[in-house]
């Protein structure tokens, strides 16, 4: 079985839309917890093939040799995954929950590889 990565990503403009179309707070809240719930049964699904669960991911920070600066980037969340291809580990994430029901717009799958030996 092979290591991947799964990062959960949205655009800016996909979440303002979800926004405008979505406009009661309380009908985002349920939306919300249908949501959270539909992605708690994803995982339960597949909790044999989960490394690690991952989670949301915050603001970012760009670390470049001209310094350190605010930055705006699609990645949403990740989880860490085992399956025997990245075939087998995308077709986990068909129909997830991250973007029929939240407004995310997709999920890319990378195997993680082993870290080069050093000679």
């Amino acid at each position: 079985m092979k290591t991947y990565m799964a990062v959960f990503t949205g655009n800016p403009s996909t979440f303002d839309k979800y926004m405008q179309t979505n406009p009661d707070p309380e009908k985002r809240k349920a939306k919300e917890r249908e949501g959270m719930d539909a992605w708690e049964k994803w995982g339960k699904e597949h909790k044999k093939s989960i490394v690690a669960d991952g989670g949301p991911l915050g603001r970012t920070k760009r670390v470049t040799k001209e310094g350190i600066a605010d930055f705006r980037n699609n990645l949403a969340a990740y989880t860490i995954v085992k399956a025997d291809s990245q075939e087998e580990a995308a077709k986990m994430f068909r129909d997830h929950p991250h973007f029929t029901i939240f407004p995310g717009d997709g999920v890319e799958i990378m195997e993680v590889l082993p870290i080069p030996e050093r000679h």
